[in-house]
């Protein structure tokens, strides 16, 4: 009869008890609540409070998640060819409540890609931003309240940017 093989090598014993990490647990919660006891007295709750919804809820921007380009800008111009693609990824993009769009107009740097009148870049960047985000409003996409304008150097176009903005109270 031949012997199990499993039988011939005993278990070995863990090198720490299984309650130990428990433990060590337990001792990190315990030290963070009298942290934020303390951090109570000195304070004030309503001042900590502040800082703490201070500390997640303010963000320069919201992460960008997906992008869409509207392009065909002509060097100098604002005007534009509506991109129904665009639209339509626009209007996906806001449905949930919590989304923030980023329109970003962007001028290729060169010197006949300016506003007429200043001779700016920016300003014909936002110029081509605002233009986009009026298309948007006008066409139900967006409401004003969600649509965040910014410019940009790199070519002619505007860069729509979808992002989680959080659950505002």
């Amino acid at each position: 009869m031949t012997a199990d093989p499993f039988l011939e090598f005993e278990d070995e014993a863990p090198a720490r008890p299984v309650w130990l990490m428990t433990l060590a647990d337990l001792s990190l919660l315990l030290v963070g609540f009298f942290v934020f006891l303390q951090a109570n007295q000195q304070i004030g709750p309503r001042d900590l409070a502040a800082a703490l919804r201070a500390g997640f809820t303010d963000k320069p921007h919201a992460m960008p998640v997906e992008l869409a380009l509207v392009g065909g800008f002509a060097p100098g111009s604002s005007e534009f060819q509506p991109s129904p693609a665009a639209l339509e990824w626009a209007r996906e993009a806001a449905r949930d409540p919590r989304t923030r769009l980023r329109i970003a107009g962007e001028v290729d740097g060169s010197p006949e890609d300016v506003d007429a009148l200043t001779g700016s870049g920016a300003i014909l960047a936002a110029d081509r931003a605002r233009a986009v985000a009026a298309w948007l409003v006008r066409s139900g996409a967006a409401t004003p309240g969600r649509i965040a304008i910014s410019t940009g150097v790199d070519q002619r176009r505007v860069v729509l940017t979808s992002g989680y903005d959080g659950g505002r109270q």
